[in-house]
This record gives C-alpha cells, sequence and structure tokens, in this order.
C-alpha cells in the first residue's frame, strides 16, 4: 500500500530531514554523555541532604506493614446502584455509554415481561 508517489515523496523528504539534523543530534548526544560522566554525584554528597537507609532495612518495613494492612476485596464503592440485569439506576436512567438502540430494545424487553405477551407488534409497513 505504501507504494504511491505521494508516499515516496514522503519518505524521500524524511530522507533528506534525518541527514540535515544528524550532526545536531551527534553533538547533542557527545554532550549530554560528557555531562554525565563528570556530574555524577558521590554518595557522600547525598548524606549531606538526605539520610542514606540501606535496602534490607526498607523491605523488612514494608513486609510489616503488609501483614497489619487489612485485606481489600478488590470491589469498587459506587454511589449510585445499578441493576445488573437492566443496567437502570434508582432513578430509572442507563449510563452514558449505552445508545438508544441498546436502551430501546431492554425496554422492549422490560415491556414484554410486565404484560405477559409473546412480542410487541413493530410500526411500520407489513409485508
Amino acid at each position: 500500500m505504501a507504494k504511491s508517489l505521494r508516499s515516496k515523496r514522503k519518505r524521500k523528504m524524511r530522507a533528506v530531514k534525518r541527514a540535515k539534523n544528524a550532526p545536531k543530534e551527534l553533538a547533542r548526544l557527545k554532550q549530554a554523555l560528557a555531562t554525565g560522566t563528570t556530574g555524577e554525584v558521590s554518595m557522600s554528597d547525598m548524606q549531606e541532604i538526605a539520610t542514606v537507609v540501606p535496602a534490607d532495612k526498607i523491605k523488612k518495613k514494608v513486609d510489616v506493614n503488609m501483614e497489619k494492612e487489612k485485606v481489600d476485596d478488590g470491589k469498587m464503592e459506587v454511589d449510585s446502584k445499578r441493576s445488573q440485569k437492566t443496567l437502570m439506576d434508582e432513578h430509572g436512567s442507563y449510563p452514558k455509554w449505552m445508545n438508544q438502540r441498546q436502551i430501546k430494545k431492554l425496554k422492549e424487553k422490560r415491556l414484554l415481561k410486565k404484560s405477559g405477551q409473546k412480542f410487541i407488534k413493530k410500526k411500520g409497513i407489513a409485508w
């Protein structure tokens, strides 16, 4: 699919742009690598700013805290109560994501159960 003249032209222009920007990118990369080696922070400098704690102590604290917390059942707390069967909430409204066709189908099912009929006669032309 990507063999049209337009896509070939775009690929050609991207290659030209890469060739033009390559020296700038290389210089920027060299500069970043140079500052990375000289700009390292030693642990002695870090101890002046913050207290350094070994990883073992932190892991032990986390394990103790995990045991103390109560286990969550994984269910979300929802403000509105929604029926699983009809998807209507306590006010009789459907969720935002549901389209009108789905709402109409559910409404017809609910009315059929209520009236006890087998089907509702559709409006329109009968062939």
